[in-house]
């Protein structure tokens, strides 16, 4: 059964602006916790809207990827996964995540996540949501790593590409 959408707009809207007023401080001040605090009401907002199968899994998956991101970021724990497995890049679900250190690719798999569900839902505020998580998780690659978010977005360009040109 369809969720309710009496007030998925204004709630919706009020999400955009509290993740981009998030991204502009978070960028502002170089912590991403403070992006990442800003996007937990959309996350949740997100896995209360999702009904379908494979959407209900990647709104799950995207809020368990979201906890263990600020874990790794409260315990500052770091780990070169790129230096471990032996490559900068590796396809996870049909799309290249960019490697390196495992705080950075928390938010690569949530933003293929977020397009996972752009792409399988028909609900238009499901996929707003979801436009909302993958800009944050841009962002918040952005204020962990700027050389890793050149090589996201080198990524996500070239993978445009081919799915146009299939």
């Amino acid at each position: 059964m369809a969720k309710p959408y009496q007030y998925a707009t204004p709630i919706c809207l009020i999400l955009t602006l509290l993740v981009l007023l998030g991204i502009i401080i978070g960028i502002l001040q170089s912590n991403p916790l403070i992006i990442i605090i800003f996007l937990l009401p959309s996350i949740i907002y997100e896995v209360y809207r999702t009904e379908g199968k494979s959407t209900k899994w990647a709104s799950w998956g995207l809020l368990a990827t979201f906890i263990a991101e600020v874990f790794l970021i409260i315990a500052n724990i770091s780990f070169d996964l790129a230096g471990f497995l032996g490559t900068s890049e590796e396809r996870l679900g049909g799309y290249m995540v960019p490697l390196g250190d495992i705080k950075v690719v928390g938010p690569a798999i949530m933003a293929i996540l977020s397009l996972i569900l752009f792409t399988r839902t028909r609900g238009r505020y499901t996929r707003w949501l979801a436009i909302i998580i993958f800009m944050a998780s841009f962002a918040i690659v952005y204020s962990l790593d700027p050389t890793v978010f050149g090589r996201l977005v080198r990524l996500g360009a070239k993978e445009g590409l081919r799915q146009i040109r299939y």
